[in-house]
């Protein structure tokens, strides 16, 4: 699934068939029937992350502030000097741990991509997604019976969130976050995004997203490339 995920994200930067179409269809196919989870879900959020990377407001990957986090020194020194505190943001490098990676995927994107493509009518990618889950089931209620099968589709949802909130966080978090300063692209690009180290378990893990600079610079670019 996870592997899914970065394969997913190819086809939809359209970085692997010289025809837009052609990555649009296995796109759908991919995060659709392999992953269960609609295309134009991933269009909507995704699109604005690369436009906008770490801008408040404008980034839905930077969302969690202030709910859950204070991210960024000058929207925490903001929450400072108005008083405003929902969680302990003084302890959240414990809690993160805790309420960031395990619950992101089984716990919100579970349900959301439901409620996204019915408030939506996306109608295609409603019957991509339950073919995922028709293939599914059928694969494996005879072996494990219906709590079983839950119990899985819950295991799996849970190991997938935490390898891809790290990947997804490690190479943005970091970096400058505020509100929209309206600069020009280049420079919006580099402020919010670093790279990780390459070794062939990074590449791999990370489907090649610990070149993020390279990556946000050139979204289209294949993958295998980026370390040119």
């Amino acid at each position: 699934q996870a592997q899914a995920g970065w394969l997913q994200h190819d086809f939809g930067h359209l970085s692997v068939f010289s025809k837009s179409r052609w990555n649009h269809w296995v796109h759908k196919f991919v995060i659709g029937h392999l992953k269960g989870a609609p295309a134009s879900w991933w269009n909507h959020l995704h699109f604005q992350h690369h436009a906008k990377p770490n801008c408040f407001r404008k980034d839905p990957d930077v969302n969690m502030h202030p709910l859950f986090f204070a991210l960024g020194k000058t929207l925490s020194v903001e929450l400072g000097l108005q008083k405003k505190k929902f969680m302990p943001y003084n302890h959240q490098h414990k809690y993160f741990f805790i309420i960031g990676p395990p619950a992101l995927v089984p716990l919100y994107f579970q349900w959301y991509i439901f409620y996204f493509v019915v408030q939506r009518k996306q109608w295609v990618d409603l019957a991509w997604m339950l073919t995922f889950y028709i293939r599914f089931f059928l694969t494996y209620l005879p072996l494990l019976g219906v709590k079983g099968i839950l119990g899985l589709h819950l295991l799996v949802r849970f190991i997938e969130s935490n390898w891809f909130v790290w990947i997804t966080q490690m190479n943005h978090i970091p970096m400058h976050i505020d509100y929209d300063e309206n600069v020009d692209w280049f420079s919006t690009q580099l402020q919010a995004t670093c790279n990780v180290h390459q070794s062939f378990f990074n590449d791999w893990f990370s489907g090649h997203l610990n070149f993020q600079i390279e990556h946000h610079l050139f979204p289209t670019m294949p993958r295998h490339n980026y370390w040119k």
